[in-house]
Order: structure tokens, then sequence, then C-alpha cells
């Protein structure tokens, strides 16, 4: 962790030290800085939804990486890479350190729908490079209500910050594409099946209405939750003719697709 260069592992002091010291491209410097300014700043007089999200990050819990590319194909074999070191790494480091990636933007404006077909993308490429089989415990259909987005044998939850959302400034970032990785075993102990995690949820919803200034999106829900369903609310719609109406990713069990990865 913390090896010379922007698309590597980087814990908050690192990231910090060489956005600071101008090792980090105008691009970078930006999206860091508009996600930790929107983590820790205020809209509406409330505080950013998620109250996790804001002590890792003041705490200096979250990992993090840059991507150069949403579509070619080294930038995403090294992300891959980055991730399985995220895996390695992320349980002794602290109790709660999901992985955020900041995506090089596009040269050009790009469209809700753009953005929606480059995430996909970039989940169906880490999944064809997946170095460990599909998790036997996840189904593989999107459909069904226990299906989350699995790599390197961990169940995760992938949730983005995008230039097109107006109405929903909890996921606006204003520079690119931005996707935090979260593994299941984070959420161990909040889940919507316990006590805890119906209170988190409740506050986290309530803080989301006032942060906003709108109704949560219909789409949110809880993962195991019959009728609910994980994969939308990863990049919600802000415009539903933009949006697939189904899951764009295909997973499969029958791995490991590439050898790449493997021994990385």
């Amino acid at each position: 962790m913390n090896e010379p260069g922007i698309d590597v592992l980087m814990d908050q002091a690192t990231i910090r030290r060489r956005v600071d010291s101008g090792r980090v491209p105008s691009w970078g410097v930006d999206h860091y800085e508009s996600f930790r300014d929107g983590l820790l700043g205020e809209r509406n007089g409330t505080p950013f939804p998620c109250y996790f999200g804001i002590e890792t990050e003041r705490e200096g819990d979250a990992l993090y990486t840059f991507c150069p590319s949403m579509t070619d194909k080294d930038a995403l074999l090294s992300l891959g890479k980055t991730i399985v070191e995220y895996h390695e790494v992320y349980e002794d480091h602290s109790e709660r350190a999901p992985l955020t990636v900041f995506f090089r933007p596009p040269e050009e404006e790009s469209t809700e729908a753009e953005y929606h077909e480059r995430m996909w993308h970039v989940l169906q490429f880490l999944h064809v490079h997946d170095p460990e089989p599909w998790p036997e415990g996840i189904p593989t259909d999107p459909d069904d209500s226990e299906w989350e987005f699995c790599f390197n044998g961990e169940p995760m939850f992938p949730t983005c910050r995008a230039p097109f959302y107006e109405g929903r400034k909890s996921r606006y970032c204003p520079v690119g594409l931005e996707i935090t990785f979260q593994p299941r075993s984070i959420f161990e102990g909040v889940t919507a099946d316990t006590e805890r995690g119906k209170r988190a949820r409740e506050i986290i919803q309530k803080r989301m209405e006032s942060y906003d200034g709108a109704c949560p999106h219909a789409q949110l829900g809880d993962w195991g939750v019959e009728g609910d369903r994980e994969w939308p609310q990863y990049l919600f719609s802000e415009d539903e003719e933009q949006a697939p109406d189904e899951s764009p990713l295909r997973t499969t069990r029958e791995h490991p697709k590439s050898g790449i990865l493997i021994g990385s």
C-alpha cells in the first residue's frame, strides 16, 4: 500500500500528502477535494446523509485510488489489482475502511446514459477478469434480492457519485465518476434485520431527504429484502429514460475467466 503513483492503494495521509505536493493531476485533486468537501460539509443545514461515511473520512479510516480511464484495459486491470490488495488489508486498516475510486473524467461532457454505460462496463470488466469464482452463497441473477456485485470472492456494495445529478446532491460529483466499494462485512450488525440497522437507515433517509431536498429515491432499498434490488442503487437514475431497466451486468460462476490478476 502507498506505493509511488496514483493508480495504487492509498490511505488518507498519503493521498492528502500527494495532493498537497502536486503529485496528483488536477482532475484527481478536484475529485478528492469534492469528495472530502461533500462528506464533511453541509447542505440545507444538514450533514451528509451517511454518517458512517463522514466518520471514516473524518477519522482517516478510508482508502482510495485513482483510475486514469473508465474504458482502457490496462487502467482497469490495474484497478482490479488494487481492489485485490484492498481486500488483503482493509480489515487490519480500520473497522470500516471503504475503497473510493476516482476516475479521470472524459474529455467531453457526457450524458447520464453514458455514465451508466461506463460504470457497468467497469464492473463487467472486473467480473470478466475476476481472479476468484463467484461466491457460492450469492445468486448470479441480479433480479434476486440477495444478489450483489462480487469480486475476488468478496460481496461488495459499490455506490457512485456522478456529474449528472441535479436533484440528488448526495450523489453529485462535479468532476466525474466515483465508485466507493464497501465489502458486505462492513455492514455486519447494521443490516436491515437488526435494530441498529433499522435506526441507522431511518437516520440516513431522514438526512437524505433534507440534504437533497427530495424524497429518497424510489429504488432505495436493503439487501436481502424481498422486492428490493441491489443493482439499481449503485448508480441511481436521475432520468429514468437514460437508465437501464434491467441489470446490464452478466454474472456467472464459471471463473476464473482470466488469469491476469491471479497471483497479483
